[in-house]
């Protein structure tokens, strides 16, 4: 049963006394039953870490850093250096009480996240009002969500208008503004205004439960440096033991030294060889991150992209949702079909995008629906292709929604398009969607998009960084060459099918570089797979998060650049305290053999350098 570091801290300051009490009889009084107030320190101060390594040892067959620790107390105790081995023994679970404490403050943030996801909702039948567990909630359902309540499940406001706090899933004390049609998410609160909210996705599907699973994954998996750290323990645990041995036999057959005081030198080698600190030099660091990162809306699925992104080089961005705001809407749309009425486009253009989840379909929805009359046309086929568009055949016709190259337009008429509207216009930064029936040109959209207010802030720290950025998007070239300008990216990627986008990270992963890719779309998860680092937003599709390495819960490009210090942080951190320990090691090595290092000092600066490993990796809980 593994013990909280309360309990593991209550038990080495009651070692402590013990061995006060011990000291004080041993230097005061002539009674023999000190040896007891130290054996008392011995049990009561080593239990965690003596059950702790006996039961690794046993699960993984190989022994440990806590086994060495106790044979070096042990052989202490039995050259008559009692006080000195339950001085080691109590800094040593110091140090263990101190590295419980990282773990379970990790722990502890996962809890008071779990905490603030409402076990239950007031679920609309009708006229009336039940209370059922948030769990049963099943998309479509509405619930009620009174002021001071937190909201269940994700959702979209059909009544009411309020402020809504998200800081638990992006760390943003603002409140933010919602009203009908405003999406919001499980476990943030309703600060004032009571609404009506329609359940979009089951509770187990919710950004706020899948920000609690991948915390918990990343806090679960070791990163390379660790792992590494680990199969090296091993091996230089039975290097330790081996060098003790001859340090007894060698120096004691030859004369160099009594048995005595080789022994002592070994149970001297026991604990200044041990790699305590070594051990201790990436997990408190890498777990202190992990929650800073979680506290900041940054989620990692595992310490490894932590790990990795400080070495980021290259950085591509998809454009619509990612530098731009995502929420597109139509500056001109022009129906140009002799064979159809306005009318009919505008209904048969309606009820095929309603079928496309895509950014832009939206936006041409939006557009239509207030003059969309009569019933809704029946499509007889739809298919969505990622990247290109739509197909779908209304009454023995085949339409296409989508690029230009999806719909068969040439350059040439595409050009001839854009200079009759440009005027009116302009071009900087619009999407042209194209409608055509059966490859004959019957509509088409301009369409403008937002950039982001922290793009070119967050762009320019990149390129500060030496950091190459790219923007990849389906867009045509002309919208998207128009949105690189503003964004001021490195190059410019456009008309990118999925495939392409993956092809160009290879490209650049292929010439030695660390790549990341950024993005919200389904279109977007095969390079996020294919990226060293893969960074979804938050607000994306499920595709994009679920294959991305990374997620921002809030869609901020700060908070990459924000992930991006605290890597740097923990990578530099790590390097002091893998170099600081192995320093520490050699420095009471040679003393030891010098014969300079008594056995109180050699615990004192051992244990001392595990302690401040973990202080040290323990910063990064802050800034």
């Amino acid at each position: 049963m593994e013990l909280s570091a309360r309990t593991q801290l209550i038990m080495a300051t009651t070692a402590g006394v013990f061995i006060l009490s011990a000291w004080m009889m041993e230097k005061y009084t002539d009674s023999p039953f000190y040896v007891l107030f130290y054996l008392l320190a011995f049990v009561v101060g080593g239990y965690a870490k003596a059950v702790e390594g006996i039961q690794a040892s046993l699960k993984e067959k190989q022994l440990n850093v806590e086994l060495l620790m106790m044979f070096a107390a042990i052989g202490s105790a039995a050259i008559g250096y009692w006080g000195e081995g339950a001085v080691l023994i109590l800094i040593f679970a110091y140090s263990g009480a101190l590295e419980m404490y990282t773990l379970q403050k990790s722990d502890r943030e996962i809890r008071a996240l779990i905490s603030l996801q409402p076990e239950e909702a007031w679920l609309i039948s009708g006229d009336k009002e039940f209370r059922v567990n948030a769990s049963s909630l099943e998309p479509g359902n509405i619930i009620k969500v009174k002021p001071g309540e937190r909201i269940a499940a994700d959702g979209i406001v059909l009544k009411g208008s309020s402020f809504v706090n998200e800081s638990a899933l992006t760390g943003e004390p603002i409140a933010k503004e919602v009203g009908i049609s405003s999406a919001v998410l499980a476990g943030t609160l309703n600060q004032s205004g009571l609404l009506e909210v329609q359940v979009t996705k089951h509770m187990k599907d919710s950004i706020f439960q899948r920000m609690i699973d991948l915390v918990n994954k990343a806090q679960s998996e070791a990163p390379p440096v660790q792992r590494k750290i680990e199969e090296f323990e091993t091996k230089y645990v039975l290097f330790v033991l081996l060098a003790a041995a001859l340090t007894v036999l060698v120096p004691g057959s030859t004369g160099i030294w009594s048995y005595s005081e080789s022994l002592y030198r070994a149970c001297v080698l026991l604990v200044v060889a041990s790699p305590c600190a070594l051990v201790a030099s990436t997990m408190p660091a890498l777990l202190a991150s992990l929650s800073n990162a979680a506290k900041h809306g940054i989620l990692f699925k595992s310490g490894v992209f932590l790990e990795k992104l400080s070495l980021v080089n290259v950085v591509a961005f998809d454009k619509t949702g990612t530098l731009t705001k995502g929420c597109p809407s139509v500056k001109l749309a022009k129906y140009v079909h002799d064979a159809y009425k306005r009318e009919d486009l505008i209904s048969i253009i309606y009820a095929i995008e309603k079928n496309s989840t895509h950014p832009l379909a939206k936006a041409i929805m939006e557009n239509l629906q207030s003059e969309t009359k009569g019933s809704p046309q029946e499509l007889a086929l739809f298919e969505d292709f990622p990247g290109n568009g739509v197909r779908a055949v209304v009454e023995r016709v085949t339409w296409r929604i989508g690029s230009r190259s999806w719909t068969g337009i040439s350059e040439k008429q595409e050009c001839k398009l854009l200079s009759e509207v440009e005027e009116e216009e302009g071009e900087a930064g619009h999407t042209v969607v194209y409608v055509t029936a059966d490859d004959e040109l019957a509509a088409y959209f301009l369409i403008g998009d937002t950039i982001r207010e922290e793009t070119v802030e967050a762009i320019q720290a990149l390129q500060e960084k030496q950091i190459l950025t790219l923007m990849l998007t389906g867009d045509s070239k002309r919208g998207a060459e128009a949105i690189g300008r503003l964004a001021k990216v490195d190059q410019v990627g456009y008309s990118c099918m999925p495939e392409d986008k993956v092809n160009t990270v290879k490209n650049w992963k292929e010439r030695q570089n660390v790549v990341a890719m950024i993005g919200d779309g389904v279109n977007d998860a095969p390079a996020l797979a294919v990226a060293d680092v893969g960074v979804a937003m938050g607000m994306g599709s499920d595709a994009a998060i679920e294959t991305a390495d990374v997620v921002l819960m809030k869609n901020d490009l700060s908070k990459l650049l924000y992930a991006m210090k605290l890597s740097e942080r923990l990578s530099k951190i790590i390097k002091q305290n893998i170099a600081f320990s192995i320093g520490v090691i050699f420095v009471l090595l040679c003393a030891n053999y010098l014969e300079f290092l008594t056995l109180p000092f050699g615990v004192i600066g051992h244990e001392g350098s595990t302690i401040l490993v973990i202080l040290n990796g323990l910063r990064l809980l802050k800034g």
